[in-house]
């Protein structure tokens, strides 16, 4: 209990200081005609240095006390910015003025600098939603927002959030992952790329399930490199996220929530029923959460082949209850009604998981139908498990033996993709 005492005596004192020393710096800035970052370190340096006071703290608190003051003053989004210009931050979580976390390659640190009030946090959560013209409030607590370069912000008032204003960034990077990239860091057995490289070629409709932040959206963009450049692809995403710069016609759609009077929503949903008026060759949703399903699930159905969707699961046969459960939000039906529907619309269910901070594709399933009450599945490459006895390291997507029941898409596509599967050992002569 004293030593928590202490740490909090001592951060109110950091505080106090840094914060006294905020307002002396800005009047300083003010009189400087020509500031350029390098001019501002030094006036911040010579004014931390020169102060008696700043002798009652260590080294590393008189580091963190510098660039606290330094992006307070010459960043708009203070001490979170060098984390968003990090290109290997993937995720920025900020629970409260003093408790910053990052995801770097997979592994959450801490930050360690802080806000000094639950004001200033507040302040840059305001700047994040004014830029997409949100409002956060007592009356408005929850807004999800787009910065301008595409990264996804969530944020919380601290009326909702008992220990403080939450902001959660998710940050996507301009550039995005290629199958091969994902073959070269182990996300995907090159057999697997080959395999589902010809089933988007084909034309299958493929659903990608896992966990959050699992790189679902990631594998979405590396499969739609395989699509015809000669196809028209509609896009529909919750937050933009996909980065499709390889198809040529392509349309991409965004949902909205609705203003601070009520008005101007789009929902998922509607944008799907839009889509099927553009003459889609294919439609790819980026995820779906609710009764847009329902729709999804019409548009697999009716002529679209080639389409695609992600969805968050543990598993594929925990997704397939997900896709039930979310299309009873749509509309009332015979659960066999609708279990068909599913099994009718995707032909290929794909699940990614994240293992020990490492992105990996642990499985590959052919839906084949539905009956009797269950689904009928069709696992073409499963993960090696140790208590499994066959070859393979454990831990690595291998064949399992088994053939593409429905291989009608591929032979209508033509013999060379039936040849290259073939060579695999995932169809039969």
């Amino acid at each position: 209990m004293e030593a928590n005492n202490f740490t909090s005596q001592t951060s109110s004192i950091e505080s106090a200081f840094t914060a006294r020393k905020l307002l002396t710096l800005r009047e300083k800035f003010a009189a400087e005609e020509a500031l350029d970052d390098r001019l501002a370190m030094e006036i911040i340096a010579e004014e931390i240095f020169g102060d008696e006071e700043s002798g009652a703290f260590d080294d590393e608190t008189i580091d963190r006390i510098i660039q606290k003051l330094f992006f307070k003053t010459r960043r708009r989004l203070g001490v979170l910015q060098p984390l968003l210009e990090d290109d290997c931050v993937t995720e920025i979580m900020v629970n409260g003025p003093e408790h910053i976390f990052a995801e770097r390659q997979g592994k959450i640190q801490r930050w360690p600098l802080s806000f000094d009030s639950v004001e200033e946090l507040t302040e840059i959560i305001r700047n994040i939603a004014g830029d997409v013209h949100r409002e956060i409030s007592e009356m408005n607590p929850i807004v999800d927002a787009r910065l301008a370069d595409g990264s996804r912000v969530n944020s919380v008032y601290s009326n909702v959030a008992v220990n403080g204003p939450i902001l959660t960034v998710r940050k996507f990077s301009d550039k995005y992952m290629t199958m091969k990239d994902l073959t070269d860091n182990g996300t995907i057995a090159p057999e697997a790329a080959i395999l589902l490289k010809t089933l988007v070629e084909c034309g299958y409709n493929i659903f990608v399930s896992g966990g959050t932040s699992s790189g679902k959206t990631t594998l979405l963009n590396a499969l739609a490199e395989a699509i015809p450049k000669e196809e028209r692809v509609i896009v529909i995403e919750d937050s933009m996220e996909l980065k499709l710069s390889t198809i040529e016609n392509i349309v991409h759609m965004e949902c909205r929530n609705a203003s601070s009077s009520g008005k101007g929503s789009v929902t998922m949903s509607q944008l799907i029923k839009s889509s099927l008026r553009m003459r889609p060759d294919r439609i790819i949703v980026g995820e779906v959460r609710g009764a847009e399903v329902a729709d999804m699930l019409q548009a697999m159905n009716t002529g679209h082949s080639g389409s695609m969707s992600t969805g968050h699961g543990n598993s594929v046969e925990g997704m397939l209850r997900r896709l039930e459960a979310m299309y009873l939000m749509a509309a009332t039906m015979d659960m066999d009604a609708i279990r068909s529907q599913i099994a009718e619309g995707i032909d290929i269910m794909v699940h990614i998981e994240k293992i020990d901070g490492r992105r990996q594709i642990t499985e590959i399933t052919e839906l084949i139908g539905y009956e009797n009450g269950k689904f009928i599945l069709n696992r073409l490459m499963d993960t090696v498990h140790n208590s499994r006895k066959t070859a393979g390291a454990a831990g690595s997507l291998i064949p399992t033996g088994n053939r593409i029941k429905n291989s009608r898409k591929i032979w209508l596509k033509g013999e060379k993709y039936a040849n290259l599967l073939r060579q695999h050992g995932f169809i039969d002569g």
